[in-house]
């Protein structure tokens, strides 16, 4: 991955236009211990924010769990053990297509994003959202695909889900980590 100076406002308006449509969840942490699988549990239940103070994307939907008190929500209650059992690594590229993908119903979309016009602007947003964990980043995702593969071609067959790691009917998420951050963006079909 080609790394570039990134900065809030970039970054943002690539994140929004890749998961503006879609039910997502995006947000970014601190990485505080030497097991990335803790950091990115406490980006899942929310008990540290984004060390940039950049903005995520989250659904509407998600309020009501947190106002119930479930920090964890869309997420069951997660250990570091439970990520690294249900997630497996990909190359930079992989991850690349794999967000650029999350910017589709992956499960039902009719034109998915190797067949969209706007194909390479997809594309160039997925850089530009993980550029920010820069070139020596790590990539994990829970999707099937990555089980045979640390370079599934995400573009050319359709998305599985893989390991739930919450109670929708399909859940598909893409992990990032650096020596300093943690992104995790998670996409939902919630039939």
């Amino acid at each position: 991955m080609q790394t570039r100076s990134t900065d809030a406002a970039t970054w943002e308006a690539a994140l929004l236009r890749l998961l503006e449509e879609v039910f997502t969840l995006a947000r970014s942490g601190p990485r505080l211990h030497e097991d990335w699988a803790e950091d990115v549990c406490a980006v899942m239940e929310r008990s540290v924010a984004d060390p940039r103070g950049w903005a995520g994307r989250e659904s509407d939907a998600f309020d009501v769990g947190w106002e119930s008190g479930y920090p964890f929500y869309p997420f069951r209650a997660l250990t570091a053990e439970d990520l690294h059992a249900g997630l497996r690594p990909i190359t930079a590229g992989a991850a690349v297509e794999l967000l650029a993908s999350l910017a589709q119903e992956w499960f039902f979309e009719s034109n998915p994003v190797r067949l969209r016009e706007d194909r390479d602007e997809v594309l160039a947003d997925a850089r530009i959202v993980l550029d920010r964990f820069g070139p020596d980043a790590a990539f994990w995702t829970s999707s099937r695909l990555a089980r045979t593969s640390d370079a599934p071609d995400f573009l050319a067959q359709d998305l599985r889900s893989g390991h739930p790691f919450t109670d929708y009917m399909m859940d598909l998420g893409l992990i990032a980590a650096s020596a300093d951050e943690v992104g995790v963006f998670w996409s939902f079909n919630a039939l």
